[in-house]
């Protein structure tokens, strides 16, 4: 898991008037070869230059200004200024928006988890949360800023942790609509009863256990045998490389019990959807009427979150 893993990132999960302080792991590794580019003659490490692609001359990073597209061709410059002027706020934070039910976001919407660990003497309220989602079968939509990017994600309980998973924006899933795919259910397919049954009988014969250690990428283990090889005959080369450290921030727990309750006398807990169905209802089929609680005022500290490091060309 993410035991003996740096973390990245370090702030609260956020429901209601409750804070959950966290750290956040790494829970996934890039897959296949990463080869760096070197000089033969020296094994130095070999950069990119700044290259006008009209020209082919190389030009200073202080000529390079940022263009988005808008049409073919044509572009909108936008200054550093301006851009940063735009990017989401940094609060530390994984803002629960609302829960779901565990099977309600589609799997074409996950993108990348990560690894939620308690800190801060954070552990009584971190487990109460996990709890709570493995009985009630929910998940937590939340958002959350990570280097300068806001992010939609879901809180899942998997095990002992809590995974934060990243999702795509809807905007960013293509419908399958324009795709020629053939009709839904056995009728409209024309799927005879003799197909469907040895259709079944095979997925039958072919299931089997989740076992991830089965399965490997045959060509990432296929250089390895060769870089083994090598090493083992002594045909290496040592390259320096710099190494970055990641920032931290920190989070202060409050009581627990006096959180919840206050969240639940505010109706914090109430989607904002749930609450705009719940005004159109007639007052005659309540029994009675809360009394909404005075707002909190919270505070959350801001801190600088570190760029990601750039990809390596394969």
């Amino acid at each position: 898991m993410a035991t003996g893993t740096r973390t990245l990132w370090k702030g609260a999960i956020t429901f209601g008037l409750v804070h959950i302080p966290v750290g956040l792991h790494t829970a996934s590794t890039e897959q296949g070869i990463d080869f760096d580019w070197l000089d033969k003659r020296s094994m130095d490490p070999v950069g990119y230059k700044r290259i006008n692609k009209r020209t082919g001359k190389e030009i200073a990073r202080e000529q390079i200004v940022k263009g988005f597209e808008y049409e073919d061709g044509k572009y909108v410059v936008i200054s550093p200024k301006e851009i940063e002027a735009v990017y989401p706020r940094t609060t530390q934070t994984i803002e629960i928006q609302r829960f779901l039910d565990v099977g309600e976001i589609p799997f074409v919407y996950l993108e990348r988890p990560y690894y939620l660990a308690p800190i801060n003497k954070g552990q009584k309220v971190y487990a109460l949360l996990r709890e709570v989602l493995v009985k009630t079968g929910k998940v937590g939509l939340a958002k959350v800023v990570i280097a300068t990017k806001q992010h939609l994600a879901l809180l899942i309980p998997f095990g002992k942790a809590l995974v934060l998973n990243l999702l795509r924006w809807g905007d960013e899933v293509k419908p399958a609509d324009g795709l020629d795919l053939p009709a839904a259910g056995v009728k409209g397919a024309k799927l005879s009863a003799a197909e469907m049954k040895m259709a079944e009988q095979l997925v039958g014969d072919m299931s089997g256990p989740w076992n991830p250690d089965e399965f490997k990428d045959e060509f990432k283990h296929a250089v390895m045998k060769i870089v083994e090889k090598k090493v083992k005959a002594g045909d290496t080369a040592t390259v320096v490389q710099p190494e970055e450290e990641a920032p931290s921030g920190g989070a202060d727990v409050i009581d627990l019990t006096e959180l919840l309750a206050r969240s639940l006398r505010s109706g914090k807990r109430t989607p904002p959807a749930a609450k705009k169905r719940a005004a159109t209802k007639s007052t005659a089929s309540r029994k009675t009427a809360h009394k909404p609680a005075a707002k909190a005022s919270r505070t959350a500290k801001t801190a600088k979150s570190t760029k990601s490091a750039a990809r390596k060309a394969a």
